[in-house]
């Protein structure tokens, strides 16, 4: 099969199990478990992102069965692998359509993915939340109703945080290098918007492809334009060959990183000894280790120790900010879909759009969302980090 699912709640299986065993699995869809779909890049460039998100939505998951589930229905995760591919994201789309027991999708990292597949989620009403994909378009689409909410970065403010950074390191002139997507010319939008307020001049655009391999002349344009730090808006393979270069250079200059690099094995292609020679600030909105003291810090840190790895550090967590999106966003679906008191996808759509406040593992939202406004997280959440000697992102506390 081209699309290959797989369910990962034991719970919620042994009850199918035990349920067609009695030769009653099939009479009711109020006996069979509710479906959370994730539809992500489960085995591609950006993997880790694909696998951050899928724990973060698990872990709230077993929270939610271990509290009688949403409305007395147990709760699964069916994941579709996207492989970054919009074709593909658009067939996971569909697939999950056909699905009777689905209540919500969640996407992945690829901007350019979620954006092909705006128009078969309005088309089927599938609730589509975004807890990594950060381009400005797809919350601010043209759709009434809109069906997409989001715990992630937003473009429109990603570059203020950005900018924000440089400027409280006198840095005055910048380069971009920017992936030739819809993710990399909603960031380009954003940057030249605001730069100005910042006293910040743009004064080199290069743009990288997908899989490229050589950036020596786009970094001898950015060398040549006297910037004083690169912003870059692109994914872990790109960011190394990125890097790569830059380290050739006789005077490196800082790098300011939009956060695709961390939802894939940028530390690991790129290596420790090479990061290290590198000046590198990164944008989040999520680490553990900014509230080791909160309840809810403690109790998800503790319950991903125990279920996925006993050994994690509190900054070692790879795609930290896709399981905090993930895990907010799970929960927020199932009390509105308590609130509602139906899995119906415009009722259920409406009591998010509605819902007071919720207390999350990022912050507490109050709201989250409202019928004009469908992104939670904003400027004023996100923070620069900066790789440690370990390669393990921590908060940059001169400018949080």
């Amino acid at each position: 099969m081209s699309v290959q699912r797989s369910l990962f709640n034991i719970t919620a299986n042994l009850i199918k199990a035990l349920l067609f065993s009695l030769g009653c699995a099939s009479s009711t869809n109020a006996l069979q478990p509710i479906v959370i779909g994730l539809d992500a890049d489960m085995s591609s460039v950006a993997v880790e992102g694909g696998q951050a998100i899928k724990r973060g939505a698990l872990l709230a998951i077993d929270e939610i069965n271990a509290a009688g589930g949403i409305l007395n229905r147990p709760v699964v995760l069916e994941i579709s692998d996207h492989r970054g591919n919009p074709a593909r994201g658009v067939k996971n789309i569909e697939a999950f359509a056909k699905d009777p027991n689905l209540l919500a999708v969640l996407g992945g990292v690829h901007t350019p993915v979620a954006l092909a597949e705006l128009p078969y989620i309005h088309k089927h009403k599938i609730l589509y939340l975004g807890p990594w994909a950060a381009g400005t378009g797809i919350v601010d689409n043209t759709y009434s109703p809109n069906y997409v909410f989001r715990v992630s970065v937003r473009d429109a403010e990603a570059a203020k945080v950005m900018l924000r950074h440089a400027a409280s390191r006198g840095i005055s002139r910048i380069a971009l290098a920017l992936e030739r997507t819809g993710w990399g010319r909603s960031n380009l939008a954003s940057l030249e918007k605001h730069s100005q307020a910042y006293g910040i001049t743009i004064a080199s655009v290069q743009w990288i492809n997908w899989r490229q391999e050589d950036f020596e002349q786009e970094m001898r344009a950015i060398m040549h334009s006297k910037a004083g730090a690169l912003f870059m808006v692109v994914n872990a393979p790109e960011g190394v060959v990125i890097a790569n270069s830059m380290l050739k250079q006789a005077q490196p200059i800082p790098m300011i990183s939009h956060w695709g690099i961390a939802g894939g094995d940028f530390v690991a292609k790129l290596g420790l000894p090479a990061l290290n020679q590198l000046d590198f600030a990164v944008l989040q909105t999520f680490s553990f280790e900014r509230d080791p003291d909160g309840v809810t810090d403690r109790r998800v840190f503790n319950a991903y120790r125990e279920r996925f790895d006993a050994h994690a550090q509190r900054d070692s967590i790879l795609g930290v900010v896709g399981l905090a999106h993930a895990y907010d966003l799970v929960h927020m679906l199932a009390k509105a879909a308590e609130q509602a008191g139906t899995l119906d996808s415009d009722s259920v759509r409406q009591a998010l759009e509605n819902m007071k406040a919720h207390q999350g593992l990022i912050k507490y939202y109050a709201p989250p969302f409202t019928p004009e406004r469908h992104d939670a997280l904003f400027a004023e959440d996100y923070f620069m980090s900066r790789y440690n000697a370990l390669g393990h992102l921590e908060p940059y506390s001169e400018v949080n």
